[in-house]
């Protein structure tokens, strides 16, 4: 490539980035957790964990990407140069680069679900079912192998023509629209079931604070480190765009903010209205979205209406992230394979959609050996990289570039001695509890 893509301005990096990190694990994973571990005795522990990994790993990696004006493979390589183990580090940084493309052919999965059920709301047959075993068998019949293959295609080509306009025209101008919409739809969600009878009870429950249990801080930890999508790969990337004058320290609290933002009004939607019904939010994952939550719409006052908002803003949560994952495998066909951006896209499309149709049945189990294996390696090769491998120098240069202030004469050591253990701590303890992102 001649010329290396970048962002055109502050703003689309941000809101690209906050798209990147709001996500499943924001709109179903975050209110399960916050549910089943205490409200705010959840929330005390998250809040913590989501400071310290955006101010040590999200500023890393976006530095990191900005410094070597790569992807992963390339930066790996250039951190390694230096020992005369360029090799090691090149292949050491396909790691993270498949650990993007598989997480990627997951959510393509996903995002076929969320497709249909949002088509599905506008015509009538998402909330068609008329209890709750039909409309787990709904679910059922969509989910299992080979199921759904029209409308995970489509949400696919839908990302992979976006990703083909490239990073300024495609991905800062798609999340320049879907950010916003999808925070107004949640706001406006919010503010209607607050306005529904039981719901203060829900709020009760989100804001009581209790003495947390050992398990409460570890899943935390794990879905702070998860949600600000801090893997080696999509923040890195995204790092690579960014012009010299940015100050990424600044840029990574706002981003840190926002889907913090995001998680909270998901968990403001979802918990008081639970609690309308009186029925408990005892589950997270697939069922909550596709079983539990449109049975509860159905039952609601104006329940199409509501379940047409909050499936459209999923699909723009979900959208905003896919084209992250995917961005970094394109990202990498370019600079490997010397491919134009509309080809790498079709490649990457063409071997997305033929495992996604293939891993339809096993796709749980598939997200989950990526988020238990595959994301904190990704994140802790990137750490040990960027602040074992090039050092304090490289790194205070990289970080401070665009400041008008210098940042923090503790980041470096906090980094190497706290974040990275970190990373090996989430990759043993998802290991040792079967998954905690």
């Amino acid at each position: 490539m001649s010329k290396r893509e970048s962002f055109t301005n502050r703003l689309g990096f941000i809101l690209a980035c906050i798209g990147s990190a709001v996500g499943m694990g924001n709109i179903w994973m975050f209110p399960t957790r916050v549910s089943l571990y205490g409200g705010g005795s959840y929330l005390i522990p998250y809040f913590i964990f989501v400071v310290l990994i955006a101010s040590t790993g999200v500023i890393g990696e976006m530095s990191f990407g900005r410094g070597t004006r790569s992807g992963p493979i390339d930066a790996f390589g250039a951190a390694c140069e230096s020992r005369g183990k360029r090799k090691v580090g090149e292949t050491l940084g396909f790691i993270p680069v498949l650990g993007s493309l598989a997480m990627a052919i997951g959510y393509t999965v996903v995002m076929g679900w969320i497709l249909k059920y949002m088509i599905g709301t506008f015509t009538g047959s998402t909330l068609a079912p008329d209890n709750i075993d039909s409309f787990a068998a709904s679910f059922g019949g969509m989910a299992s192998a080979f199921g759904n293959n029209l409308w995970q295609i489509i949400a696919l080509v839908v990302a992979v023509i976006i990703l083909m306009f490239g990073v300024g025209n495609g991905i800062e101008k798609a999340n320049k629209i879907m950010m916003p919409v999808f925070f107004l739809l949640f706001l406006i969600l919010a503010i209607y079931t607050a306005c529904q009878p039981g719901a203060i009870d829900g709020y009760k429950y989100i804001f009581r604070v209790a003495l947390a249990k050992p398990e409460t801080w570890i899943f935390a930890l794990g879905q702070a480190f998860f949600s600000l999508s801090v893997a080696g790969n999509g923040t890195l990337i995204y790092g690579s765009y960014l012009p010299d004058n940015e100050d990424i320290p600044a840029s990574a609290g706002r981003v840190a903010l926002f889907d913090t933002i995001a998680a909270i009004l998901a968990a403001l939607v979802i918990i008081p209205a639970m609690a309308t019904t009186g029925a408990q939010l005892d589950q997270g994952g697939p069922g909550l979205m596709f079983i539990f939550l449109p049975s509860l719409f159905k039952s609601m006052p104006g329940g199409h209406i509501v379940a047409i908002i909050f499936f459209v803003a999923v699909f723009f949560a979900g959208l905003s992230s896919l084209l992250n994952l995917y961005e970094a495998p394109i990202a990498t066909v370019q600079e490997k394979l010397h491919l134009n951006r509309k080809l790498s896209c079709l490649l990457i499309g063409v071997i997305g959609v033929i495992v996604s149709i293939c891993i339809q049945g096993i796709v749980s189990d598939w997200m989950d050996v990526l988020s238990i294996y595959i994301c904190p390696l990704g994140a802790g090769l990137a750490g040990i990289m960027f602040f074992w491998v090039y050092g304090k120098n490289y790194v205070e240069e990289q970080v401070n570039l665009g400041r008008n202030k210098k940042f923090t004469d503790k980041y470096v050591p906090v980094c190497k001695y706290l974040y990275c253990p970190i990373c090996i701590l989430v990759l043993i303890l998802g290991i040792a509890l079967g998954g905690i992102g």
